[in-house]
């Protein structure tokens, strides 16, 4: 009997060696390990693709790689160990839209111009372990992240003559947001460091967006009006309500490398 013991044992010992040591026909180690990136993008494209190939659909297109958050976030990963990952995410935008409007029934007048810009960051951080011997991978952990952002059109006009009254700026309220979340998930390797998931979260996000003003000239006077007071949200719930972190519950494909 403790022959027996030892050898089934002895045997599990190996299948979890070899499991952890998973590769392909060729060789090729399957599952992330230490020192390995990964980036995360939308499945969604190559589903529909892989699922038209075997209806026959002959109006198939080319996958496309979409971010997988809708704030165009780049939602990546670092892996310290073969277990352990810290969760990496980055959005910086920053925008100028001039438009012109030209007119010539008045001798002196030239065009009008309104330029809009905007600004974005968020950033997002945290923690992943993760748990499995084979292709099926579940994971969970913790990330926090944070997020601001401002717009403002400004306006200049040809006109020699100034009008009595002249909108020169609208400037949208600051916004500055800030939450934390655990999350966990599953996802399946379906080729080597090729992985295709999702995952659900549960957290909190605070919220504020500052007063909206509008700059005007009046009569060679700048005044400021407040259009919109600004406003203040708190969240606590499943998934997410805010615009920090990436869609919950979203297919995602992963490449490790």
């Amino acid at each position: 009997m403790k022959k027996i013991s030892l050898l089934v044992v002895v045997s599990l010992l190996t299948m979890l060696t070899s499991a952890q040591e998973l590769t392909s026909k060729k060789g090729t180690p399957i599952l992330p390990a230490a020192g390995d990136w990964a980036l995360s993008v939308d499945a969604t494209p190559f589903l529909n693709f892989a699922g038209n190939l075997i209806g026959a659909n002959g109006t198939n297109v080319a996958p496309t790689m979409n971010f997988l958050s809708g704030n165009r976030t780049i939602i990546g990963k670092y892996f310290v160990t073969d277990a352990k990952a810290y969760r990496l995410g980055a959005r910086l935008g920053i925008n100028s839209v001039t438009t012109k409007n030209e007119l010539t029934d008045l001798p002196n007048y030239t065009e009008d111009k309104a330029t809009a810009s905007s600004f974005d960051l968020g950033l997002t951080a945290g923690l992943e372990f993760r748990r499995g011997i084979s292709r099926l991978q579940g994971y969970y952990g913790a990330e926090m992240g944070l997020v601001v952002g401002s717009g403002a059109t400004s306006y200049t006009y040809g006109d020699a003559v100034t009008p009595s009254s002249n909108l020169q700026k609208s400037k949208d309220g600051f916004m500055f947001g800030i939450g934390a979340r655990a999350f966990g998930g599953v996802e399946y390797f379906v080729l080597p460091k090729i992985s295709i998931g999702g995952e659900f979260g549960w957290g909190l996000a605070f919220t504020t967006v500052g007063k909206a003003i509008d700059v005007t000239e009046v009569a060679g006077a700048v005044t400021e009006s407040v259009q919109n007071e600004g406003s203040t949200s708190f969240g606590m719930d499943s998934n997410n309500l805010n615009s920090i972190f990436g869609p919950a519950g979203s297919l995602r494909m992963t490449f490790h490398f």
